[in-house]
């Protein structure tokens, strides 16, 4: 989802990421189909191939029982499953 949202921002096509770092088209799609997980090395070279940072920050928070119940909940979901959903939560 990461991937393709980079792709798209960038008015690029697949084939065209795929150029730019040296990957078949096909690699593109599957990864942006979730159908293979790119090691997070290979998603932060796409997203900046796309001329894109990947951000994150880490600050502390204080404890909340609802937010705290809601990790435990995502912590049974794959990393890419939490990615989508908050990918999905920034549209809405």
């Amino acid at each position: 989802m990461i991937i393709r949202e980079a792709r798209l921002r960038a008015k690029l096509s697949q084939g065209e990421l795929a150029a730019r770092v040296g990957r078949d088209r096909a690699q593109i799609a599957r990864w942006e189909t979730d159908a293979v997980q790119p090691a997070f090395e290979t998603l932060l070279e796409l997203v900046h191939a796309c001329g894109f940072e990947l951000d994150f920050l880490l600050v502390p928070r204080k404890p909340d029982a609802a937010k705290d119940a809601r990790l435990r909940r995502d912590l049974l979901r794959s990393p890419q499953q939490r990615v989508q959903s908050l990918l999905r939560a920034l549209k809405d």
